[in-house]
């Protein structure tokens, strides 16, 4: 049994060491990717059917926006291919492997950090959160991270609200129009 416990832990200490958090100044996201999940499919019967690569493409829009590093730690192995969880900005997705849950990797990455203060822990586990306020970090239920996490990236969105045109020009025909009006075009 003790060697099982052993090698458990072995499993865990290798998830977390794929893992290259930067420090300081900026913010840690960690994210229980199931909780996450089941209490976004229980908002609404609209949500009902969003499915774990949709929420790993959302925080990866908003770890963009907020300048921001995560990892989103799923139960088990996760699907034979996991090509549709690459090319996440800023977010990692790691799947705990058989036998071990997200919570073991989760309260794993809280307890190494060097910086803990600096990371935010998304579950609406106790367990896990206990375990990042033992280490005085920020611990989030799932439901309320969800729901500002898409005020900032709707604020966001909203801002550009400027003309395509700031960026891309005037067109020749513009061009045209107003170098007649200055009487610089004969």
């Amino acid at each position: 049994m003790m060697a099982g416990m052993s090698k458990a832990k072995s499993n865990i200490q290798s998830s977390a060491a794929k893992l290259d958090f930067p420090h300081g100044k900026i913010n840690v996201l960690l994210v229980d990717g199931y909780n996450l999940l089941r209490a976004v499919q229980n908002l609404s019967e609209e949500m009902a059917g969003v499915t774990d690569a949709q929420i790993c493409h959302i925080i990866s829009r908003y770890l963009t926006i907020t300048k921001s590093r995560g990892a989103i730690i799923f139960d088990g192995i996760g699907p034979r291919d996991k090509s549709i969880f690459n090319n996440l900005a800023n977010l990692e997705v790691v799947f705990s492997g058989r036998n071990k849950e997200a919570d073991d990797v989760i309260e794993k990455l809280v307890l190494i950090n060097s910086a803990p203060r600096s990371m935010t822990v998304v579950s609406s586990d106790r367990r896990i959160k206990a375990a990042a306020n033992r280490r005085k970090a920020t611990a989030v239920n799932s439901i309320d991270f969800w729901l500002e996490m898409l005020k900032i990236i709707d604020k966001k969105a909203k801002k550009k609200t400027e003309p395509p045109a700031k960026y891309l020009g005037i067109s020749e025909s513009e061009t045209e129009y107003w170098l007649r009006v200055f009487g610089l075009l004969k």
